[in-house]
């Protein structure tokens, strides 16, 4: 039968529900409450309600409906008896996931883990304080050592390194009452007495004016064995021949510095001094000077090279640094020459000049220093230097910028093409650094910071073309925005002196360049040359090996930055070695921050996990899917204790 629901027009509730009908698959839908069913059928003529036979079922039907439903209960029998075909499969699999069977051909172990530390395994090293006694140790420059050596040419004060099993393994203890050094430019006047404890000077150089002792700190006045009326006197009468205001003179040297007053008073004239002196019996002049805020390093012209590249400097300085220049052969002078940049500067001031007042006052005849000065002026002519100015006890050469009205003997050049190429401990020559390979005319600071340096335009440093200069300044850019937005104290004077251990071309220092601070540019000796390229663009640095001791005093930096330096050193020697000088040139509450591969890092983790720093590990700047990291690391404040290897961390 078919049914079909009919929809009415009206309510009606004559007739009660009934089955409603379906009329194939569709409804025909009336606008009514209620609905009459009515019974339809195909012929027309079974549609009566009146007629109860029609709702029987046939017993056919009823018959074959049995039938089917006992043939399904028979096939099913069947098939879970095992016979039949298709059920042998599923039987198969069932009996594969049976509880009891093997796993043994399953791979169960992880390919994807984070290792976690094997209790059973050491831990690691625990680093201990060293004796007090070693408190301003400086390995390459110990006096003990030092006298084993030759004084001739001076080479008992030049770098003298411990051999490696008789480096400490042990962590330099700051003195009782250690402070953090007063800021800049406070800094340059005043120094806390404990961090420094040598009163020597103040009695010594009393009547110069160098330094003053007074209740808990030392105070400089800012005066000099040859500018008693003070630094900023003397630089004044320097300006009037020396283009220092302009920004034309960025870089100079101090030769036999003292405590450095010359560059500190420079620096508020955008002049940056690299200034050194030796460790001698003038007790810590070059840890007065760091202490101060002002780039020194320990060193002295001795037998070797400076660990600066050729034409370096603008401007160059002796002031009363009794360095025998017309000795020798002229090899001290001809070094400076080496290192000075052709229209650079050259002032001496002290012996001999003006010998025609000070000869008894310096003990000597009057006939000896105007020998010695006549020396100096004939070796001066033969560099192509320039006497430019001489009066009471200054006097100033220029270097020529352009060698065309040199009268050089050839026979005197270099024969070396690269006089840059493997300086470190090289013997200094007696001869004369060739112009050529000069570069080119650098802008005026602080224009030069961004240039392109003449070394790179012209294709000098076969590593950096003038694209990946440019490239690589945009770079330290955005990473130096990652560390000061990792603290904010970067870039003002609480971290005042700042050294970059792999300078590169001195991207670091030029991003976050400030007269708030400085940064020491070391390029290792075993990297590319490109120390030349970081002075052209006005900053300073230095050549050296980080196997060995840094020559510099204890606590003398607030910040050290590394960039990939101990991939470079991995398997050239200790990291352990690296990583402990690093502590002892850092200040108490010092910041680290190196960038490395992951796997390099890891080592250098474990090893400061034994180094009173306190660690954590960055992603990098483009995710944490960058191989490389960003380590940062801060040095605890602790002191040392006399007497034993105990420490205080008051």
């Amino acid at each position: 039968m078919i049914y079909k629901v009919e929809y009415l027009s009206s309510l009606s509730t004559r007739s009660p529900p009934s089955p409603t009908a379906v009329v194939g698959d569709h409804l025909r839908f009336n606008q009514s409450v209620s609905f009459r069913p009515k019974v339809l059928n195909n012929n027309n003529n079974m549609g009566s309600k009146n007629n109860p036979a029609n709702r029987r079922r046939s017993p056919l039907s009823i018959i074959i409906v049995f039938g089917l439903c006992c043939f399904f209960y028979l096939l099913g029998t069947w098939q879970k008896s095992g016979f039949g075909k298709g059920d042998s499969i599923a039987m198969d699999i069932t009996k594969k996931t049976e509880c009891e069977e093997d796993f043994s051909t399953l791979d169960f172990n992880p390919h994807h883990s984070i290792p976690i530390p094997d209790s059973s395994k050491p831990k690691s090293k625990t680093f201990k304080p060293c004796d007090t006694k070693y408190t301003d140790y400086t390995p390459c420059h110990e006096q003990d050592r030092a006298m084993r050596f030759p004084r001739e040419d001076m080479v008992y004060r030049e770098r003298h390194c411990p051999p490696q099993d008789e480096k400490l393994k042990c962590l330099i203890p700051a003195p009782k009452g250690y402070s953090t050094p007063f800021p800049w430019p406070k800094g340059r006047d005043y120094v806390h007495y404990a961090n420094v404890p040598f009163k020597h000077l103040t009695v010594e150089k009393a009547n110069q004016h160098w330094v003053e002792f007074q209740g808990n700190v030392f105070k400089f006045p800012g005066g000099g064995t040859m500018f008693p009326q003070g630094a900023d006197a003397y630089i004044n009468e320097l300006a009037s021949v020396i283009p220092i205001a302009d920004g034309s003179v960025r870089t100079a040297l101090d030769t036999g510095c003292g405590v450095a007053s010359w560059g500190a008073y420079l620096m508020k004239r955008n002049v940056l001094a690299m200034s050194f002196a030796p460790r001698d019996n003038h007790e810590a002049q070059v840890q007065f000077a760091l202490e101060r805020g002002v780039p020194a390093i320990i060193g002295v012209l001795g037998s070797i090279k400076l660990p600066f590249p050729s034409r370096a400097f603008d401007m160059a300085q002796c002031s009363r640094c009794l360095i025998p220049w017309g000795e020798n052969n002229g090899k001290y002078l001809m070094e400076v020459d080496r290192v000075l940049r052709p229209g650079g500067y050259w002032i001496l001031s002290g012996p001999p000049i003006n010998w025609k007042t000070y000869y008894q006052t310096w003990k000597r005849t009057k006939e000896d220093l105007k020998s010695e000065q006549t020396k100096i002026e004939k070796l001066a002519e033969s560099l192509c230097w320039e006497k430019k100015y001489e009066k009471g006890d200054i006097a100033i050469w220029r270097k020529k910028p352009n060698p065309k009205s040199c009268k050089f003997n050839p026979a005197n050049f270099c024969k070396s093409s690269d006089t840059d190429s493997n300086l470190w401990y090289k013997k200094m020559e007696t001869c004369v650094t060739p112009y050529d390979a000069s570069g080119g005319e650098l802008k005026k600071f602080p224009a030069r910071l961004q240039a392109v340096p003449p070394r790179v335009s012209k294709g000098k440093v076969p590593e950096v073309s003038v694209e990946s200069y440019e490239e690589d300044s945009k770079m330290w850019k955005t990473y130096v925005g990652t560390y000061k937005r990792t603290n904010r104290l970067i870039g003002s004077s609480r971290y005042r002196n700042i050294m970059d251990m792999n300078a590169g071309i001195g991207g670091f220092a030029a991003a976050i360049e400030s007269n708030k601070l400085w940064v020491m540019n070391v390029v290792p000796t075993i990297a590319a040359n490109t120390l030349g390229v970081v002075y052209e663009r006005g900053l300073i640095g230095i050549y050296h090996d980080w196997c060995e001791g840094f020559s510099t005093y204890p606590r003398t930096y607030d910040f050290i930055h590394g960039n990939g330096l101990f991939s470079l050193y991995d398997n050239k020697c200790d990291l352990e070695d690296i990583l402990l000088e690093m502590d002892r040139i850092l200040r108490p509450e010092g910041l680290v921050i190196l960038r490395d591969e992951v796997d390099v890092l890891t080592k250098v983790m474990k090893i400061t996990a034994g180094m009173r720093w306190d660690v954590k590990l960055l992603d990098h700047e483009e995710g944490p899917f960058v191989p490389k990291k960003i380590f940062v690391a801060y040095k605890q404040y602790w002191v040392g204790n006399k007497g034993s290897n105990a420490t205080s961390s008051e």
